[in-house]
């Protein structure tokens, strides 16, 4: 009986420990990213993390561009007077319009293999994922730092990462679609959201 209790403690010990390393992570707000784009009272910011530093804020020790998966940091902000329903679908694409979709969390935490560099199907490659249990990508923060959210409160943000098996690509962006009123369930129109600003 005690050794169940001591396992239920370390186990709350270890979950409030984890909820407290992920309070630690807070991105900025949508609109101070140099990348970001607002369109009727949403903005929509993405941020590569492909450096050492920002793999460190993130995800600890671990940084999944060196193997091949490049994260964006998505962050939704909420300013429509209506709160906000996700049924997200993201994709990264480049210039010549060729369009990658993003990996599962549980795939990127299983991935052990190299970066896509041809990008030359618009669809991810109908062969599977090389599959390495406790692989160099194993740590809670690519699962638990993965975008979730569903629901987006007017005035409120939201955040997270989408993950691609690919390289960072210049004038690539983001498409970003599935936001909606939550109350009428009007759709919200796309958005392309650039990793840089483009203005003139």
């Amino acid at each position: 009986m005690r050794r169940v209790a001591l396992i239920v403690l370390l186990s709350i010990a270890v979950a409030a420990a984890a909820d407290k390393d992920k309070a630690r992570f807070a991105p900025k707000p949508a609109s101070t990213y140099p990348g970001h784009q607002t369109m009727s009272g949403i903005t929509v910011a993405a941020v590569p993390y492909t450096s050492e530093e920002q793999a460190k804020l993130a995800f600890d020790k671990k940084n999944p561009y060196k193997y091949g998966i490049l994260p964006i940091l998505l962050v939704i902000k909420n300013d429509t007077g209506k709160a906000l329903r996700l049924n997200l679908e993201t994709e990264l694409v480049d210039v010549q319009n060729h369009r990658l979709e993003p990996m599962t969390p549980g795939d990127v935490v299983l991935f052990d293999g190299a970066v896509n560099k041809s990008w030359t199907i618009p669809q991810p490659s109908p062969l599977p994922f090389p599959r390495h249990k406790g692989g160099p990508l194993d740590t809670w923060e690519i699962e638990g730092r993965a975008f979730t959210a569903k629901l987006v409160p007017d005035g409120e943000s939201v955040f997270g990462f989408v993950y691609f098996n690919s390289a960072l690509r210049p004038d690539s962006f983001l498409y970003v679609n599935g936001l909606a009123d939550a109350a009428s369930g009007k759709d919200y129109f796309f958005f392309e959201v650039p990793f840089e600003d483009r203005k003139p």
